[in-house]
């Protein structure tokens, strides 16, 4: 794995870098055609909120599922980019006083410390609108058909049944804490929904057969519940300065984890389990697996 986990690191970077630059063409100061002014505090808001660090895991995924799958790169880049514009807005407003009330992302002050509330809001919505531009828009070179089909997934994977749905349990979690259950479909919901678009989408970009958009989509879930476990540990386990946010909120305000429910020892078993599941899920795929496989290892032992 060692080998595999050097390119995997390779191409996460590299990734990244491509993200980076095309969000940062992406949110220029000159209008679009039919777009009438793009106001300087908004776009500077937007540009922060997306371009202040981060691993770009989501578009990534994005890019390897649909290489594995012989997809358009660009393409994939494209539909990563407006991947990553939902993911940051998400992380805008969760930081707000009125969610999780936070100062520091990334080790930097969020989006409402650094400008005000009401454009982090305004930001958040911006970032979450531009998304379906930019998978709709000409320069992303992929059918109709297919366009369509992203922008539905990713509708359902960010909204009422998928991450904006998950956040509201989770809010809810503080004053009553689920069970076992509720718990696993708020993480699904929240954090895994995001993470099995990114999958799935690989399979969408290549127009590839329904078998590969299932075993795609149920290897993102299972990353997903991974991500989540993982992050739940480093909530207890990690420190601020290492993480880049606030660490142990979760069991200052009350709110059932799994780990809290079940155990550490359960819990790190439980994210092996996981990652050998999704190991299985690309085992046809033979050696053109390897990347997306380092990186549900990746997700698993990461350290912040």
């Amino acid at each position: 794995m060692d080998a595999n986990r050097d390119t995997f690191e390779t191409r996460l970077k590299n990734n990244a870098r491509e993200i980076e630059a095309l969000l940062d063409a992406l949110l220029s100061p000159s209008a679009l055609s039919d777009e009438i002014a793009r106001p300087e505090t908004l776009r500077d808001a937007m540009h922060y909120a997306v371009l202040n660090g981060g691993k770009r895991l989501r578009p990534f995924l994005v890019v390897e599922s649909a290489a594995l799958l012989g997809g358009d790169a660009e393409a994939a880049l494209r539909v990563g980019a407006a991947l990553e514009c939902v993911h940051c807005y998400s992380l805008v407003h969760d930081d707000l006083p009125a969610m999780d009330d936070d100062d520091l992302r990334r080790g930097k002050p969020t989006v409402h410390i650094k400008f005000d509330e009401a454009t982090a809001i305004l930001a958040g919505d911006s970032l979450l609108t531009y998304a379906f531009d930019i998978i709709a828009a000409p320069e992303t070179t992929l059918a109709d058909t297919s366009k369509a089909s992203l922008v539905l997934a990713l509708a359902r994977a960010a909204g009422l049944g998928g991450m904006a749905g998950g956040q509201a349990l989770d809010l809810a979690a503080e004053k009553q804490a689920p069970d076992e259950a509720g718990i696993i479909r708020l993480q699904a919901m929240k954090t895994g929904a995001l993470i099995r678009f990114a999958c799935e989408a690989g399979a969408v970009i290549s127009a590839s057969q329904p078998e590969d958009r299932r075993r795609l989509r149920a290897f993102g879930e299972k990353i997903g519940l991974a991500f989540q476990l993982a992050d739940d540990i480093l909530d207890l386990t990690s420190d601020t300065a290492t993480m880049g946010k606030a660490t142990g909120k979760d069991a200052a305000r009350g709110k059932g984890t799994l780990v809290a429910l079940r155990g550490m020892e359960w819990a790190e078993a439980q994210l092996r389990k996981h990652v050998r599941d999704a190991e299985a899920l690309l085992a046809p795929y033979g050696a053109r697996g390897s990347t997306l496989i380092a990186a549900a290892h990746f997700i698993a032992d990461r350290k912040s």
